[in-house]
This record gives structure tokens, sequence and C-alpha cells, in this order.
């Protein structure tokens, strides 16, 4: 049987925007040319034209969050404590703790492109989008929504575009079964510059983070800043995207890919 792969992740990279600037990554480079002192340290008395082509290795230096790139959030990173709508509320689990069948399993895209920046959405639009794609949730898929916010990667507003997941909406989806879901916006949740302005007028704290703290009913994980979400059918493909193992952590870093169990890599942006 032939895959064919769509990577859904964004680079770790200097000078693109993907993040605040004041939670931006970091990278320095070391070269072949830069670090032949480097494995001289190692060997006392090399120089740099004892090697060949007088070229050392080459090495990087990274500073970043485990929430900057495209990444895993659990359900620590959310609250202190989950599932208190299934029982009794317990301590949340870490990213090194999450349950890897979580993170591959059969992938659902809901497109809410046409929705305007800022806006939140309801479980209702949730489920009109299932009718519309002719899909049936099942317990574990992973669902996908790509925003408006996937076409503005790197650009000035990316941080504040695209559309939010509501806690209703975050509910019905894991109320029926899902466990992990994703976004191509930097977050979750509605864009915080849209939901600052509803903050001032009503002074409602539950509307700040709201598809976050759904967590703390029922634990779940999700990704942030996918990408190349607009090339992806409805469903009829796997997605991979097992997190970084940072020891007690709220995030990791993850690689997500689309697999598709044949050798056409789909071109259709609507379903």
């Amino acid at each position: 049987m032939t895959r064919s792969f769509i990577d859904l992740s964004i680079y770790l990279e200097n000078d693109v925007l993907s993040d605040p600037p004041a939670f931006a990554p970091h990278i320095d480079y070391v070269t072949h040319e830069d670090s032949p002192e480097q494995i001289a340290a190692f060997f006392p008395g090399l120089s740099k034209g004892d090697l060949p082509d007088g070229e050392g290795w080459a090495a990087e230096t990274v500073r970043l969050s485990t929430h900057n790139g495209t990444h895993l959030d659990a359900p620590y990173h959310f609250h202190s404590t989950m599932n208190k709508a299934l029982g009794k509320a317990e301590r949340s689990t870490t990213i090194d703790e999450v349950p890897l069948e979580w993170c591959f399993q059969p992938g659902v895209k809901l497109d809410f492109r046409h929705l305007p920046d800022g806006h939140v959405v309801t479980a209702r639009e949730v489920e009109e989008e299932f009718a519309r794609i002719h899909h049936t949730i099942r317990p574990l898929e992973i669902v996908v929504v790509n925003t408006r916010a996937g076409s503005r990667y790197g650009q000035a507003d990316y941080v504040s575009s695209g559309c939010g997941i509501g806690y209703d909406a975050t509910m019905y989806l894991l109320e029926r079964g899902v466990r992990l879901t994703g976004t191509d916006a930097w977050s979750w949740d509605a864009p915080f510059v849209h939901t600052a302005k509803k903050y001032e007028a009503t002074r409602d704290a539950s509307l700040i983070w709201e598809g976050h703290k759904a967590g703390r009913d029922i634990g779940y994980c999700h990704l942030e800043k996918l990408h190349n979400l607009e090339v992806l059918p409805a469903n009829g493909f796997f997605i991979s995207c097992f997190p970084h193992k940072i020891r007690g952590a709220s995030a990791g870093w993850t690689r997500a890919v689309a697999i598709f169990d044949d050798a056409l890599i789909p071109t259709n942006k609507q379903a």
C-alpha cells in the first residue's frame, strides 16, 4: 500500500511572525566554518586544517517555549484539574502523560474560514458543519478546524486572525468522545484582542479562554498553529501528532502530519 503525507506543521524559525513578539522563538546557528574550535576543545592540538575541507560540525542553540511552533497542549495547560463533568475532578494530565493513542487517529476537518476574526464558534455551528460534510463524529477522532488565520501565517495580523472555538462547541466534541482537536490559528480560543473588547463591555470573565477551560470538565488536548489545512479534504486521512516528551510540561512540540492510504494527495479545498 502506498501512502501520501501532508505536513501540517509550521517551521521553528527566526524573524517570521508566529507569536506575539515577546514570546517568539530564537535560534542561534553554528556553521561548519564556525565550529572547528569547538571540536579542538575535545582534541588538544587539532587545527582547522586537520579537518576534512577545514569544516567542523553544524549545530543550533534554540530558545523557545513549549508553545512555540506547532505544538500539542496538554490538559495541564488549561487548568490544574480535569474531568469534573465525568464525576470527580482529578489532577490534569501533563504532556508526558498524554495517551499515545490520542495522537494517531482518523482526522476530520471543519472549514470555518468564512467566519470573521474573533467569532466564537457555537455547538450548533459545529453540528451544522458535520452535517454539511456528511460526517458522524466517532470517539477519538482528531478534529481540526481551518480558520482564516491559516492564510495569515507570518503576517502582522496572524495572532489576531481567525475564529475561536467556544466552550459549548468544545464540549460538543468532548462529550462525543473526541480527545484531541486542532487549529491553524495561534489559539484554540478566539484571539485575545477580540475577547478583550467583549470583556471590557461585559466584565464577564467566563468569556476568557472558554474553549481551553472546557478541559476542566473533560480533559483533552489540542494542536495550535497547524498549517496546510486548506488542502485537506473533510475526512479520509489519519493525523499523527506525537508530542515531545517533556516531563511535567504543559505542551510539547510536534511534527503534525496528515497521512493518506493512497498515492493521491487531495487538491480540493472544500469538502
